[in-house]
Parts: C-alpha cells; sequence; structure tokens
C-alpha cells in the first residue's frame, strides 16, 4: 500500500463542510444520493447496493459510522475507520466518502440534504424500523427521497467476520502510519535513542521454572499422571524481567523488590547485577521469593506449583522502599504489580506519593487471580492492563473494547492506555487528539510463531515506555511496544528482548509492506 494509494484515494474523502462545498445546496442540479452504514467488512451485497444507488444519480455519497460508536461486537470494528473510508473511496462508483461522528445519520443527513437516501431492502421486511422512520422525517421535510435497493442478494457483515474475521494487520499498520506521518525510519530513530533514558522498577519478583516432562502414563486406579523428569530452568520474571526488558533496550535501570532470604534471592540479585541492573532488594526473612513452577510434558502445562506469600509488606519495608522511590532520580518510574505483597490498597498511595515531581510514572497490573485492581494507580502517564484485568476492575463483562477502556481512562484520569487483547494485539486511547482526530486507535499482533505468550506484556510495557520517553509520540511507542511484545512470543521463557529484535522486526515489516505494494 504505497503513498500514492492514500494519496489517491484520501481526496474522496472529505468533512461535511468540503463536501457542501463541491456538491451544493438542496436542491441542486446534479443529483446526490448517500448511503450510510458500517462496511466494516465490504461485500457482493455492499457493491450491489452501491452500484444500484449510484444509477439513480449524478454523485454518490457514502457515508460510514465512526469507530466509537460501533457496538455490534465486543471487537468491532475490526476495520478502523480511516482504512474503511479509503476502501470506498477505492471503488469507481463512490465520488466521495464522508465519516459520521454521530451515533445515527441524522445530523448529516439535515446538513447535506441529498436528493436521495438509499436503503438496503433488509430495512423494508416486517415493517419499517423506528430508525429509518427518523431518517424518513427528516428527508421528506427537506423534499427529498427515501429510497431502497433491490433485495435479491442480502449480506451481513457480522456473519461474514464470524466465519473469518478479516486479517488485515499490516493494513490496519500501515493505514495508521500513513495518517499519523509515520515512517519505518521514525520507528528506528525511537528505538535507537532508548539508552539515553534511566527508570527505576519497582515491583514484585518472580521466579519462573519450567520443569520439563516426559509423559509416562496414567495409573489405574487414580487419576494420577505419571512423568519422567528431563530438566528444568529457571528465569528472573515478573518485575525483575521488566528492569531486563528495559536494560536490553539499553536504559539505565535501577530495581527495587523484596525477596527472601533463600536461594532464588541470590539468583535474582546474581543475574541482575551480570545484566547491569542496579539492584536495591529488601531482604524479608519471613517470607519466601516467589517462585512459580510449571510441569510442562510434550509441550503441555500440566500443573503449576506456586511458592509465595501474598501478605502484605511490613511497615518496616514499605518505609525502606518508599525511601528508596524518594531518593532515586530517574526519567521514569515503573510499578509492576503482580500482588504478591508490594502492591496494595494501603500501600499504592504511599508508594505513588513517594515519586519525585516531574517523573514519568508508569504502571502496569499483570493479576493471575481476583484481587488485583488498575484502578488504584491514578494519575499516571502510562497504564497497561489487560483485558481481564480491565474488566474485573470496571465489573464490565460486555462492553466493547472501546467504551470499556474508555470508562477506564476517566476511572484512573491517566493520559495513556494500552490494552492487552492477547492474540487480537492491543488498543490505545490516549488523552489527546492524534492527527486522525481520534485518541484511540488498535495494532493487531505481529507475532509470527507464539512459542510462549507469557512475559509479552512485559516486553511491551518495557518499550512502550522508552519510545514515550525518546519519541513523544503514542502511536510510535504502541507500534514498538507491539513488535517488542511480538518478539517476547516467539521465544520460550522469559528471555529479554534486545533492540536488535525489534529493529529486526521493523525491518520485516517493512518489507512485508513492500511485497504487497508498499
Amino acid at each position: 500500500m504505497k503513498n500514492d494509494f492514500f494519496d489517491k484515494y484520501r481526496q474522496k474523502i472529505k468533512t461535511v463542510p468540503e463536501l457542501l462545498d463541491v456538491i451544493g445546496p438542496f436542491p441542486r442540479t446534479k443529483k446526490v444520493i448517500m448511503c450510510h452504514g458500517v462496511f466494516d467488512v465490504v461485500h457482493p451485497g455492499h457493491v450491489r447496493h452501491l452500484v444500484y444507488a449510484k444509477s439513480k444519480a449524478d454523485i454518490l455519497v457514502a457515508s460510514i459510522t465512526t469507530d466509537k460508536h460501533i457496538d455490534k461486537g465486543i471487537y468491532r470494528p475490526h476495520v478502523p475507520e480511516q482504512l474503511r473510508a479509503l476502501n470506498l473511496a477505492a471503488f469507481e462508483m463512490v465520488d466521495y466518502v464522508i465519516i459520521d461522528e454521530e451515533a445515527k445519520p441524522l445530523k448529516n443527513l439535515q446538513r447535506i440534504q441529498p436528493d436521495y437516501f438509499a436503503k438496503g431492502f433488509e430495512y423494508t421486511s416486517g415493517g419499517l424500523p423506528a430508525s429509518t422512520q427518523e431518517e424518513m422525517d427528516i428527508i421528506n421535510g427537506y423534499g427529498g427521497e427515501l429510497i431502497f435497493t433491490p433485495g435479491d442478494v442480502v449480506f451481513s457483515s457480522s456473519k461474514f467476520i464470524q466465519l473469518a474475521p478479516p486479517k488485515i494487520k499490516l493494513e490496519k499498520l500501515l493505514s495508521l502510519m500513513n495518517t499519523e506521518e509515520i515512517s519505518f525510519d521514525d520507528l528506528r530513530r525511537a528505538v535507537n535513542a532508548m539508552k539515553d533514558y534511566r527508570v527505576h522498577v519497582v515491583g514484585d519478583t518472580i521466579v519462573d521454572s519450567y520443569t520439563r516432562t516426559t509423559l509416562i502414563g496414567g495409573q489405574t486406579k487414580t487419576p494420577t499422571f505419571s512423568v519422567s523428569y528431563q530438566g528444568r530452568d529457571d528465569y528472573i520474571g515478573g518485575a525483575g524481567i521488566v528492569a531486563q526488558h528495559l536494560r536490553a533496550a539499553g536504559a539505565e535501570v535501577i530495581f527495587s523488590t523484596v525477596l527472601g532470604n533463600d536461594n532464588f534471592k541470590n539468583f535474582v540479585v546474581e543475574g541482575l547485577t551480570a545484566a547491569g541492573i542496579k539492584c536495591h532488594p529488601l531482604i524479608d526473612s519471613s517470607r519466601p521469593t516467589t517462585n512459580k513452577n510449571v510441569i510442562i510434558a510434550g509441550g503441555y502445562r500440566l500443573l503449576k506449583i506456586d511458592t509465595l506469600d501474598n501478605r502484605m509488606i511490613s511497615d518496616h519495608v514499605l518505609e525502606k522502599l518508599v525511601e528508596n522511590i524518594k531518593t532515586t532520580q530517574a526519567d521514569a518510574v515503573v510499578f509492576s504489580d503482580f500482588r504478591h505483597g508490594i502492591f496494595n490498597r494501603i500501600t499504592i498511595p504511599k508508594l505513588v506519593n513517594a515519586i519525585p515531581a516531574g517523573t514519568y510514572k508508569v504502571a502496569d497490573s499483570q493479576v493471575a487471580t481476583r484481587w488485583g485492581n488498575i484502578t488504584e494507580f491514578n494519575n499516571f502517564d502510562l497504564i497497561t492492563p489487560n483485558e481481564r484485568e480491565a474488566r474485573f476492575s470496571l465489573a464490565d463483562q460486555d462492553s466493547t473494547v472501546g467504551r470499556l477502556g474508555g470508562t477506564l481512562m476517566e476511572k484512573t484520569q491517566c493520559r495513556m492506555m494500552i490494552l492487552k487483547l492477547g492474540e487480537r494485539g492491543i488498543f490505545t486511547i490516549t488523552s489527546k487528539v492524534l492527527k486522525s482526530t481520534k485518541n484511540f486507535f488498535s495494532i493487531d499482533s505481529f507475532a509470527n510463531q507464539v512459542v510462549d505468550a507469557w512475559g509479552a506484556g512485559d516486553a511491551l510495557l518495557a518499550y512502550t515506555t522508552l519510545a514515550l520517553l525518546s519519541n513523544g509520540s503514542e502511536v510510535v511507542a504502541s507500534i514498538l511496544g507491539s513488535f517488542a511484545a511480538a518478539c517476547e512470543c516467539e521465544m520460550d521463557g522469559n528471555i529479554p528482548v534486545k533492540t536488535e529484535d525489534v529493529l529486526a522486526r521493523i525491518d520485516t515489516v517493512e518489507k512485508l509492506a513492500a511485497y504487497n505494494g508498499g
């Protein structure tokens, strides 16, 4: 999708004032017909509808519903509005496209006053719907005409999407980058500038263990699996891997955490120190270093054995942690919350208040249990919850991700939020309006072959934070965070994502764009 493609068809996409300058007021010499819809996936029914409409007038205006008002499914629209508008603009029979910022086309019908307003035949079956009656009242009011296109072919975008969601991750990304005037070189420059920043990571350390076995069989008298032990790999996880990702990206990293007085403490401190991270561990002999041991057989996770103590840290440890935060100068503070003692409704206000003025504030909630709550981190510059955590914190199982994210933004008063959607990618909302005149966008996952999805959110957190510091663009930061998460998904275990990994992913996507006509 070359820039000349965007430039060629973008000229057909108009604001309402721009459109009125072209077509003039009603009544007019050249007849205008308008169609309105979501057009999430353009299918044969849509094409017949548009062709028929064009046959009835000189000028065909296609109106699409803006992203924020689409609620036909939790993850809809699959195709963002700018790309939906370009898709329609590329049709020869479509003269102009407008994006309707309202939930209904009523306001634009009154402003544009098309000679004809075309509806699909399905809107006449079973009587006239109330919404169509509203449209008809407006059209009749200024002397226009409502017409219905033939109903021999009627398809639903929703049914097509249910059969096979569109795979347009590259097209969505290129459309976003083009609209926001971002190049692949801009992405590279942001990555290369990350090494100039100092980040203080505060959070729960986890030692993630992978015990690998071979399944021998099951007992005949009891439902017990029998496995043969093959080996065990230990990785520094939790807030520790966040610190490692930041360090691998070139940042200077200070790490404050709470560890038990055990062998895992030595494993963590030695590993992080060897990586060049300045460790400030607080040792609490009354609790173990958190360990999560996954038993794996034939690539399947049979069982997870957790050794942990989720009690709140003592007042003495809390005071030391607060002092660490107060006295550590950094460009950003990252709170990495796994709810293993450091963060709760009592400690969070004290920890937040200790952050030096002017420091960029980031919070990530990766809570496997039901006790965490991302809404306890208020007025942060960036929060990165996953969808499940967001829905739990708001007691909302049903809203679209857009509405869910918007509610969470209002609740937390954060300036940027990335909602992690697993294999679906990410959904970003910001407190400022972007060049597209929106404050939200989505990026699909660019993971090629998922080996181990655990830890992807940690990589996303690290690279998004540093990109915001180095570049300032929420779009650039989200893209780089998404690419880093994709790299992590393709590695087994908690392996720090290096800048060369992300730069290689940028190269790959750019080549793919060129291969597809970019």
